[in-house]
């Protein structure tokens, strides 16, 4: 397994831009690439009037506690996305797969995470009123890992507790390190109990309440 290139979660123009805009009892700090709260402790609260001061292209995420900054997609990424996106149009055409987005999630939503897609019916989130939607009624959220250091702890620990906790049925992770798709399924008591795994090009059975068959060969176009 590799983790992929260590490279910073954001630039320092971006944090200086960040830390002037923060709420008055947030300090952030910027150390060895990554952004940190000072003390380790941010309010939802808090966290969601940063989120919406955050610069132009910088993605903020609260995750089991910890202040994220999600990494920017490369175009692989994006094609794997695209692709899900294009499958589901036509196997479940009353539903929609929705990039990238905001959730709350965890226990008690007492986090913020935005989904690389989120699986729910048409029009499932205009009666939303918040930027950070509610996971009730979102069939499968889907993760598209990137080549960062942080995504082992991120993608395959932090958010699959916090999708399950969040009772979110299913959670997609297309892992590129592994080349393979990681079915979590089976919520019960906040934790998944079935993990399948496939490697790319595999058959890969979606099971309720998405139920449907995903041809996967095309993933091999996109792998690393």
């Amino acid at each position: 397994m590799t983790f992929g290139t260590r490279r910073p979660q954001m630039s320092m123009e971006d944090f200086e831009e960040l830390a002037s805009k923060a709420p008055e009892n947030v300090r952030l700090e910027f150390l060895d690439g990554r952004l940190y709260v000072k003390g380790d402790h941010i309010e939802v609260e808090d966290f969601e009037e940063l989120a919406r001061r955050a610069p132009e292209g910088v993605k903020l995420e609260l995750i089991d506690g910890k202040l994220e900054v999600k990494p920017l997609p490369d175009n692989r990424h994006r094609a794997i996305v695209m692709w899900l996106i294009r499958l589901f149009l036509q196997l479940r055409p009353e539903l929609a797969l929705y990039p990238e987005q905001d959730l709350k999630i965890g226990t008690y939503r007492k986090g913020n995470a935005t989904a690389d897609a989120a699986l729910a019916p048409l029009d499932h989130f205009i009666a939303q009123e918040d930027d950070w939607a509610d996971p009730k009624g979102i069939l499968m959220v889907v993760e598209v890992t990137s080549h960062d250091r942080d995504t082992n702890r991120r993608d395959r620990i932090d958010k699959v507790r916090g999708y399950a906790e969040a009772g979110i049925p299913i959670y997609l992770l297309i892992d590129r390190d592994n080349d393979t798709l990681v079915v979590y399924n089976d919520v019960r008591n906040g934790t998944y109990q079935q993990s399948p795994s496939y490697p790319y090009g595999a058959v890969v059975e979606l099971p309720a309440p998405v139920g449907i068959t995903l041809e996967t060969e095309k993933l091999m176009d996109y792998a690393d």
